[in-house]
């Protein structure tokens, strides 16, 4: 294969990761809108789209495998594409929990805990992403580094509202056993989507992490 094609395909191959980014990101805002609202159709609509985010990812991964087996590639077109492979695996992870997210929309009737504010988790997560691959597409390897201490506020608030949700359930004069297997089952779905949007930040940092080495081969996020 000709240098210039090959060129070419590594930039197709940013620009079809970015689109997989894009179709992530509108499951994760979907998953959101969802469970906010309660709406179980829409929380369908996000479960059932996994099959396209899946999709996307082995196409992907075998155009990494091709690209790897075609030519050697030189060192810098060698860490964007084994970076690029790390990063499809996170949005791919991201997908996953958007499909969480759908899922627990089933079982949320009500709002039991409303001082936990889960949609301003959810958008500063989505931002992460957002600001991931922007500075993924622009190479933006200061962009990575901030991000990087972002997530040092995810962490914060889901400790918050974690304890939030322990104290309210502490301080909570419960009737019956039936009611107390409901605010557990409560909290139990609560939690988890608090640990899924961290885990949504988490991913975002891997991005921006593997973004760094790709760039400039500075391994500091990784680590």
């Amino acid at each position: 294969m000709a240098r210039k094609s090959y060129q070419e395909k590594l930039e197709e191959l940013r620009e079809d990761v970015l689109y997989m980014s894009e179709v992530v990101m509108e499951r994760l805002r979907m998953g959101l809108s969802a469970l906010e609202q309660k709406d179980t159709e829409l929380a369908d609509e996000v479960m059932e789209g996994d099959s396209e985010v899946n999709e996307l990812y082995l196409e992907l991964e075998q155009d990494c495998i091709e690209l790897l087996a075609l030519q050697q590639p030189v060192a810098s077109d060698l860490r964007f594409i084994a970076s690029t492979f790390k990063i499809i695996t996170d949005l791919e992870r991201i997908g996953d929990l958007a499909v969480n997210l759908g899922e627990y929309t089933h079982d949320a009737e009500h709002d039991r805990f409303p001082d936990v504010d889960i949609q301003a988790m959810g958008e500063l997560t989505l931002e992460m992403v957002e600001d991931a691959m922007i500075a993924y597409d622009t190479e933006d390897t200061d962009g990575c580094r901030e991000l990087a201490e972002r997530d040092d506020d995810i962490d914060q608030f889901a400790e918050r509202a974690s304890g939030i949700v322990v104290r309210d359930l502490i301080e909570r004069e419960l009737d019956s056993p039936e009611e107390v297997e409901r605010i557990l089952q409560d909290v139990s779905r609560l939690l988890l989507t608090i640990r899924d949007l961290e885990r949504v930040g988490d991913h975002a940092v891997n991005i921006a992490a593997r973004t760094l080495y790709m760039v400039e081969n500075d391994d500091e996020l990784i680590y």
